[in-house]
């Protein structure tokens, strides 16, 4: 066991007039399973870069072990997987890299494949069994699950389990219970760092946010009354000193007593400037609190109803060229249906939703569309988004003032609307083509892999608003949790 030390950590880019961090202070024991959680643009990936020492930074930070970043860049990927281990690690030792891969599923035949033949979940395999092989490290893994299926994130999180030694980034909520024991929350003011998984710290964090809500309504409620007490108190005291100069202020034996009524305009004064420091002191432990509330502003849909069956799928078989992809797949689609499709990766999930999306798809077997059906499609790839918002808005159809909106209600920054949107990160690429699928009037929504790189928070804000506007959709996710909560039903692929 030893340490990672992160003293008085600051960095911020050049040109921005915000640090990501200000004096993080943080030790980790390099024997922990530590869960990465927190909104996208929150600065995960460039905390995990500082470790590494990729930027300069205010601070220190220490350790006795070396780090590895996953993804690694592979410069040529037509290598072979061993070559790419020996380019990683040089003279490896074989029976530890076939160990690793046994571990995690594979056989040793992938590494005489090229890596641009494997599929994105033997890549992401691949990699992991090669940076574990290594002795006296620290892993640093950075969204592993954005391209795995279903079972590759059970195995994946399995294997990550029987591990020690690293940090993970990851948005899925039930990947992350099966594999930490730790986790580490960038906050909105600051850096959390908790024993337990994922779900402990997220009701860990609702019942403070809870307790903090409540204290903050009656610290409000108190200082209300302070201010009206005051302002009693105040009038009261200026009517008395006015009083003092009155002809009628006489005591018993007539004569008028300026001193006891200075004396209780003194008192009033007094009485006025202990509830003033009352309220300095309630508006002061008031301002501690609803620092770190996540907003979760409820998002709207505007599914339109289609009164009949929106589409039936009969037999439908993909086809690459002469290749078939898939055994043949029938369902239909009905008003209010949330169908998900799952399957290993590889088997035409993709590809279903773009034919049933009317995109130019090679396949076999019957797709019926009711006339007149409107589809909302988003695809699993974000890179072609370039320019700016308002040119893309103004390119899909879509109310720029709406769109900017919906994005702002899932924590989008306001300043990135000035940016170029192939600048943006993957996250935020993805929120882009979420909210302008929100903004479509349509009968079925067509999501493909929604949630890739989505921070957690916005993910619940989704579930929530799938089951209150129940629209018609076909999806592809493996988020476990979010299958679940919308209740979709499960239509299974299987290759051909």
């Amino acid at each position: 066991m030893s340490l990672i030390n992160i003293s008085n950590l600051t960095f911020g880019y050049d040109g921005s007039y915000e640090s990501i961090f200000e004096n993080v202070s943080l030790r980790l024991d390099t024997d922990w399973k530590l869960g990465f959680t927190g909104r996208n643009g929150r600065g995960k990936t460039t905390f995990l870069k500082l470790l590494m020492g990729k930027y300069e930074y205010g601070g220190s930070i220490s350790s006795s072990v070396e780090f590895d970043y996953f993804p690694f860049e592979i410069k040529d990927k037509s290598m072979f997987g061993s070559d790419i281990a020996e380019e990683i690690e040089g003279d490896f030792e074989y029976w530890r890299l076939a160990r690793e891969l046994n571990l995690l599923g594979l056989k040793e035949e992938i590494l005489y494949r090229p890596f641009n033949t494997l599929s994105y979940g033997e890549r992401t395999k691949l990699m992991l069994a090669i940076l574990f092989m290594k002795q006296n490290n620290f892993l640093l893994i950075d969204e592993p699950t954005n391209h795995l299926d279903t079972d590759g994130r059970k195995a994946v999180s399995r294997y990550l389990n029987a591990k020690r030694g690293f940090i993970v980034v990851s948005h899925d909520r039930r990947f992350m219970d099966n594999c930490i024991d730790h986790i580490l929350s960038i906050n909105r003011t600051d850096i959390e760092l908790q024993q337990g998984n994922f779900s402990s710290w997220f009701e860990n964090k609702k019942q403070q946010d809870e307790f903090e809500m409540n204290e903050n309504a009656k610290l409000q409620k108190e200082i209300s009354k302070l201010n009206q007490a005051a302002k009693r108190s105040a009038a009261w005291a200026d009517k008395t000193e006015k009083g003092k100069y009155r002809n009628n202020n006489k005591n018993s034996e007539g004569f008028f007593d300026r001193g006891f009524v200075g004396h209780k305009a003194a008192k009033a004064m007094k009485r006025s400037k202990n509830i003033e420091a009352r309220r300095e002191k309630a508006a002061e432990e008031k301002s501690t609190l609803l620092k770190n509330i996540e907003s979760s502003e409820n998002l709207k849909i505007h599914p339109m109803t289609f009164g009949k069956t929106l589409a039936e799928i009969k037999d439908l078989e993909i086809r690459y060229g002469d290749k078939l992809i898939n055994k043949p797949v029938s369902f239909s689609i009905k008003d209010g249906q949330r169908i998900l499709l799952r399957g290993s990766n590889g088997c035409g999930k993709s590809s279903i939703l773009k034919a049933v999306a009317c995109e130019d798809m090679n396949f076999n077997g019957y797709i019926l569309r009711g006339r007149g059906l409107v589809v909302s499609y988003i695809p699993q790839d974000a890179s072609f988004l370039k320019g700016s918002v308002s040119d893309f808005a103004n390119a899909v159809g879509a109310d720029e003032t709406l769109l900017k909106t919906i994005l702002r209600k899932m924590d989008f920054p306001r300043s990135c609307f000035d940016n170029l949107m192939e600048n943006y990160s993957e996250g935020q690429k993805k929120k882009v083509l979420l909210a302008a699928s929100l903004c479509q009037k349509a009968h079925l929504y067509i999501w493909d892999e929604p949630l890739n790189y989505i921070d957690v928070f916005s993910r619940i804000q989704i579930e929530t608003l799938i089951n209150e506007f129940e629209p018609a959709m076909l999806i592809v996710e493996h988020d476990g949790e979010f299958a679940e909560n919308i209740g979709a039903e499960v239509v299974m692929l299987q290759h051909a």
